[in-house]
């Protein structure tokens, strides 16, 4: 089984990950560790727009889903159930979905929440306003360029649609029950 994950910013879904690994014995995949490991080649600045900027050209380089299709040969490879994080654009979305034993959740949360998350953190790609992250948002939730991130799309076109509004213990427990809904 391969779950892949798309998300609104900081809807947490490291929390989904963590509970696979931990709880069912998933292997972790990140777009994001293959996109640092592009940007670091290419000896840009780490952050959110070098990430975007990145994933922008090598989908417009090779094909829309190339990123994900890269990542999806690599989980089929391990031989194991995988979670991969995460699918940002519709074509990726709609290039998995006719794989076998593939399945895409998305988890959202309230944007004031989620903004929040952002300022404990405060990591290199998380040092914004809420106007900004707010602004970075929107620029990600709808695109009709098939190589640029399309939030809405991809969340519409999930198998399972998680809110992360509440607390670890309930979000297990919602992750709990959907994975062993999709478990063949």
């Amino acid at each position: 089984m391969i779950i892949w994950i798309t998300w609104t910013l900081w809807a947490w879904k490291w929390t989904i990950v963590d509970y696979l690994v931990k709880n069912k014995w998933f292997v972790h995949l990140s777009v994001r560790a293959y996109l640092i490991k592009e940007i670091e080649k290419r000896w840009m600045p780490l952050n959110r727009d070098s990430m975007v900027e990145v994933a922008n050209d090598l989908r417009a380089k090779y094909w829309p889903s190339y990123i994900v299709e890269e990542l999806y040969k690599e989980a089929k490879e391990t031989g194991k159930n995988c979670i991969i994080e995460s699918i940002r654009a519709e074509w990726e979305a709609l290039a998995l979905k006719w794989k076998d034993k593939f399945y895409l959740f998305s988890i959202d949360a309230d944007p004031k929440i989620r903004y929040e998350r952002a300022v404990l953190r405060w990591s290199e790609t998380d040092k914004i306003s809420y106007e900004e992250f707010i602004a970075n948002e929107k620029r990600e939730m709808e695109n009709t360029d098939p190589t640029k991130q399309n939030l809405s799309k991809c969340m519409a076109l999930s198998d399972h649609k998680f809110t992360n509004n509440w607390t670890f213990e309930e979000l297990n427990e919602q992750i709990s029950k959907v994975v062993e809904e999709f478990w063949i």
